[in-house]
C-alpha cells in the first residue's frame, strides 16, 4: 500500500536518487562523443564509395580503398554497439532513479531491483567503454604515417 510521504522522506529520496544522475551526465557526454565518431566514419565511407563509383581510381589504390571500407564497416559496428550499450545504460540508470525514489517514498520493497538495475547500467557503461577503446585503437591502426610523411 502506498502512503503519503512526509517532506523529510521525499528529501531523502531525492538525495538518494541524485547520485545516479551523475552517471547519466557521463553517459550523455559519451553518447555525444561516440555519435561524432560515427558521423566521421560515415562521412569517410561515403567519400571512398563516391570515389570508387566514379571509376577514377587505379586498381591498386581501389584495393586499398575497399580494405579501408571494410575496416570502416567494422569500426561502425563497434560504434553502433557502443551507442546501444550507452542507451541501455541510460535507460537502466533512469529506471534506478525512479525505483530509488519510489522505494524511499512508498512501502514498495524495490531496493533490490534498483540495485540490479544500477549494477546492470554500470556493466553496460563499462562494456561501452571497451567498445570505444577498441574502436579508437582500430582508428589509429588505420593511419598510415608513411604515406602522410611523403610529399
Amino acid at each position: 500500500m502506498i502512503f503519503a510521504p512526509d517532506l523529510s522522506t521525499v528529501t531523502h529520496g531525492i538525495q538518494l536518487a541524485v547520485a545516479p544522475v551523475f552517471l547519466l551526465t557521463a553517459v550523455s557526454g559519451m553518447i555525444s562523443a561516440v555519435a561524432g565518431r560515427l558521423a566521421r566514419i560515415i562521412d569517410r565511407a561515403r567519400f571512398l564509395e563516391s570515389r570508387l563509383e566514379t571509376g577514377a581510381v587505379e586498381k591498386p589504390r581501389a584495393a586499398k580503398m575497399y580494405d579501408e571500407l571494410r575496416r570502416l564497416r567494422h569500426r561502425g559496428w563497434l560504434v553502433n554497439g557502443c551507442l546501444a550499450l550507452l542507451t541501455f545504460c541510460a535507460i537502466l540508470i533512469g529506471t534506478t532513479i525512479i525505483l530509488l525514489f519510489l522505494g524511499e517514498t512508498s512501502e514498495l520493497p524495490i531496493f533490490r531491483i534498483a540495485t540490479v538495475c544500477f549494477l546492470a547500467g554500470v556493466v553496460c557503461f563499462l562494456s561501452a567503454l571497451v567498445c570505444f577503446l577498441t574502436e579508437t585503437l582500430l582508428a589509429t591502426h588505420l593511419l598510415n604515417f608513411a604515406e602522410m610523411s611523403s610529399p
